[in-house]
């Protein structure tokens, strides 16, 4: 089941709520309205690499090096 943003369209409080796919939009658990909106959601990771890795081992940006733009 995915996780959803919402914000309530009544007292602009915002929440997550685990959610099936067909589901209709919860009521919010501020207020209790049923006027909530759900948000644009922006997925992040966090991983234990140091940096991140562009381009495979040959390193050198975003095309790998051959074009001159990670000198």
């Amino acid at each position: 089941m995915p996780i959803y943003e919402f914000v309530c369209m009544t007292c602009e409080s915002h929440f997550e709520e685990l959610l099936g796919l067909d589901a209709g939009d919860p009521e919010c658990p501020e207020c209790g309205s049923g006027k909530t909106r759900r948000q644009l959601s922006v997925f992040a990771t966090h991983g234990t690499a140091g940096q991140p890795s562009f381009g495979g081992p040959s390193g050198g940006g975003c095309c790998g090096g051959g074009c001159g733009c990670g000198s």
